[in-house]
């Protein structure tokens, strides 16, 4: 092993832990081997408290307009995922608040009451508080805007909104490869309440789980293990 590899293996491994950076190394390995054909995934699932204050407010910006967005919103023409996967999300129940900065669509969030179905493994998430609880995905900033605090001001519009609601936490899941993400919602004060393992080759799913059924096979869309989680 070269000297490059040992210093990169190194950073890995800093950044990520030694256990994450052996699986990420596997995944990158197994996904270009099988030119995509077979991942493996892993993620934490985190819970952020609303209505905590854990940063400083942000004083209105003029410049930036912060609202929930309805289903047919023009608005909907700017967003960077697909028509029918945007008409399915606002089937399902999720709400989406956007940022339009001086006339610009700059980013959106997404939250789900009760659970929400992931779309890039076969698994349900099911909150086990849905009167306190939610699930946010999708958190979105457009690049020019990603070196501001769109994405601050979003959260801040988002933690308001649900707090008037009476929720107190929301919960999240982020990829253990994505050490920049991690990070975010550490300064959030976000709090670990499980982790999940998937390994997908073609139609093939084996899920590892902290609970019940702890492992789970598919092979059909319909084939989902349900992770039941709650506030920590």
């Amino acid at each position: 092993m070269s000297q490059g590899w040992i210093t990169r293996l190194r950073e890995l491994c800093s950044r990520l832990g030694t256990g994450n950076a052996l699986l990420y190394l596997i995944d990158h390995a197994l996904n270009s081997l099988s030119a995509g054909r077979v991942r493996l995934l892993r993620y934490r699932i985190v819970a952020q408290p609303i209505g905590a204050q854990t940063s400083a407010r942000l004083r209105p910006d003029p410049a930036t307009e912060l609202a929930l967005t309805p289903s047919g919103s023009p608005l909907q023409q700017h967003f960077p995922r697909p028509e029918h996967v945007i008409s399915q999300r606002y089937a399902s129940g999720g709400q989406c608040l956007s940022a339009v900065v001086k006339g610009e669509f700059a980013g959106y969030i997404w939250w789900q009451h009760d659970r929400y179905e992931e779309d890039e493994v076969r698994c349900s998430f099911v909150l086990a508080a849905p009167d306190t609880c939610v699930w946010d995905y999708d958190v979105y900033v457009a690049p020019r805007f990603r070196l501001g605090r769109t994405m601050a001001r979003m959260w801040q519009a988002v933690d308001a909104h649900l707090a008037a609601q009476g929720i107190a936490w929301s919960l999240s899941r982020i990829s253990t490869f994505n050490p920049d993400s991690l990070a975010a919602h550490a300064r959030l004060g976000t709090t670990t309440c499980a982790h999940a393992t998937f390994v997908v080759i073609g139609r093939l799913q084996l899920a590892f789980l902290g609970q019940r059924p702890f492992l789970h096979l598919s092979w059909r869309d319909g084939q989902r293990p349900q992770l039941r989680l709650g506030p920590p």
